[in-house]
């Protein structure tokens, strides 16, 4: 029976967790601001066969290194639906990231504390909302949990060899899919500390050999990448493989650490992240907190790793000023891991139900009343959509879709009452989720993801027409079809009209130019050009051949600044 029972739990939790997660895959195309990036480099890499080194438009793309894009890449090479493709490696990440807690919760502990852990893990709202998109983060937050997974296996219920190397392999992969893979191995200091003062159940083993053969599965695993990167990049002559060497080697990794360029927060953001961001599971601090020190105190090393570890992660990265709040979200698989046996407890006070039925009403009253309001008051929010986003349709249905997310989560919590108040707060946030991906997907689709602005341009234009980009957005030329002429992503607005002009006047009758509204300069007569329409807050111009100036060429002073537009959509 017992069995049974453990078999189902686990079976709840995994369903749960593909409803939440996975609702509406294959409803959407990509959103701003970096999914477009990300799938656009994966096409380019599709339709070009270069995969070693990612383009974005005719530019290499030197921010991230390409392992994420390439899971997308052969995910379309398999199932050619870019719409699932783009999302199916975020979403296989964060389910092997609740596995990874749920297993080590319980090895470490029990059955019911390895459910605890991944259920926090997976209602956490930050964790929640990342894997639902395109992005590195819920990769990286996989590699760096399988990297803490193998490590304490090994450290605390070892020796585990296999695991051990597992773990450096983890962060090696980690590490190429983002540079802060490598911190997942930070994991021995605490491990070392415990060590050193003689905590039980800690094991590092370091004088068999194998000990030290983990750091060539580390490099193993960073090579599969870097060293035809390396090779390939070193033997070309054109120095833009050199310069994408150095900017994805050294700009991107250390100089961006030391002197953060874009994101500045105070030292304390993080702190804000976490008691908003990961919420509802650090709605039981008060409780965790004496306990933890408890517990600590008890020289019990399943607590010191886990929480050691997201002490150092977060002070590694409130040290520089630039700071994001998914920096950190590697940090919570294990936060959660170490509030999970708490949990049991937690649970059945007073006011922790209190808290959990107050955070539920909180979010059901909040989209309640919005939706009320678009329905029957204000119409200010409806213009914004429209003056700002282009979403010209739909407005009604969102006022509906967010009155439905607030009357389930208020029916859900009436329905299970004081005594279930964690199974209230649950069902809130699944249906919160699960309405978000199945309606809302959908209904904002055609303008976030200027799929209506490319598609109107498209038959504005006509079939025989061709169209070029001006100061133009990842999402502009990947809803493209066929994919647009473009002059480079990071050159200067008035240097993209300059060759965009060039290049029109090769084909004055059937070339057009799609410019952003900034970027038309005076070269541009605005009477005889078309406002193509309104997507992501921007404004964009169609520009037929007889709207340009003659013999006029784009200045420096046309565009304020001359620079690229890093406005986060």
């Amino acid at each position: 029976m017992l069995k049974t029972r453990a078999s189902r739990d686990f079976w709840l939790l995994a369903f749960t967790a593909l409803l939440v997660l996975g609702a509406g895959l294959g409803l959407r195309d990509p959103w701003p601001a970096d999914e477009p990036r990300f799938a656009l480099v994966a096409r380019q890499m599709v339709e070009s066969g270069n995969w070693l080194f990612p383009h974005r438009g005719i530019e290499l793309y030197s921010d991230k290194p390409p392992l994420f894009m390439w899971l997308q890449a052969a995910t379309y090479t398999v199932l050619r639906d870019w719409r699932v493709a783009f999302l199916l490696p975020s979403l296989l990440a964060s389910l092997g990231t609740l596995w990874c807690v749920y297993d080590l919760g319980r090895r470490l502990w029990t059955r019911q504390v390895g459910l605890y852990a991944a259920w926090a893990l997976l209602f956490a709202l930050q964790f929640t909302y990342q894997s639902k998109k395109a992005q590195i983060d819920p990769l990286v937050t996989f590699w760096i949990t399988l990297a803490n997974y193998g490590l304490l296996r090994h450290l605390l219920l070892g020796p585990n060899w296999k695991l051990w190397w597992l773990g450096w392999f983890a962060a090696g992969l980690g590490t190429v899919t983002k540079g802060v893979g490598v911190l997942a191995l930070v994991m021995i200091v605490p491990a070392l500390f415990a060590v050193w003062r003689g905590w039980p159940r800690v094991g590092l083993h370091l004088r068999d050999a194998r000990f030290w053969l983990a750091p060539l599965a580390f490099a193993f695993a960073a090579s599969l990448w870097l060293v035809p990167m390396v090779t390939t990049a070193l033997s070309q002559d054109d120095p833009s493989y050199r310069a994408y060497l150095n900017d994805i080697l050294f700009n991107q990794t250390a100089n961006r650490y030391a002197r953060s360029w874009d994101h500045a927060q105070p030292p304390w953001y993080f702190l804000g992240v976490m008691l908003t961001m990961w919420l509802p599971a650090m709605l039981a601090l008060p409780w965790a907190l004496p306990a933890w020190k408890r517990r600590l105190q008890r020289r019990d090393a399943r607590y010191l790793l886990p929480l050691a570890w997201w002490l150092l992660l977060v002070v590694f990265f409130s040290i520089p000023s630039g700071k994001r709040d998914v920096y950190i979200m590697p940090a919570l698989p294990m936060a959660c891991l170490a509030l999970a046996p708490l949990l049991p407890g937690i649970v059945r006070k007073l006011w922790a139900q209190r808290l959990a039925i107050a955070f539920a009403g909180l979010l059901a009253g909040v989209a309640l009343l919005l939706g009320l309001t678009l329905l029957f008051g204000d119409t200010a929010f409806e213009r914004r959509l429209i003056e700002q986003r282009g979403f010209t349709n739909g407005a009604h249905a969102l006022a509906w879709l967010l009155s439905a997310i607030g009357a389930w989560g208020i029916g859900s919590l009436v329905w299970f009452g004081r005594r279930r108040a964690i199974a209230g707060l649950v069902s809130t946030l699944a249906g919160l989720w699960v309405l978000y991906g199945l309606v809302a997907y959908p209904l904002l689709n055609p303008s976030s993801s200027a799929r209506e602005l490319m598609e109107d341009v498209a038959v504005r234009i006509g079939p025989d027409s061709e169209l070029a980009l001006v100061a133009w957005k990842e999402q502009n030329l990947l809803m493209s079809r066929p994919m647009a002429t473009t002059f480079g992503f990071v050159m200067p607005w008035p240097e993209q009209l300059r060759r965009g002009i060039e290049w029109q006047a090769q084909a004055p009758g059937k070339r057009w130019l799609l410019v952003q509204e900034p970027a038309l300069g005076e070269c541009v007569v605005r009477a005889k050009a078309e406002l193509a329409g309104l997507s992501n807050r921007r404004r964009w111009w169609l520009v037929p051949a007889d709207a340009v100036v003659p013999g006029c060429v784009p200045a420096t002073s046309d565009v304020p600044g001359n620079a690229v537009d890093t406005d986060p959509d």
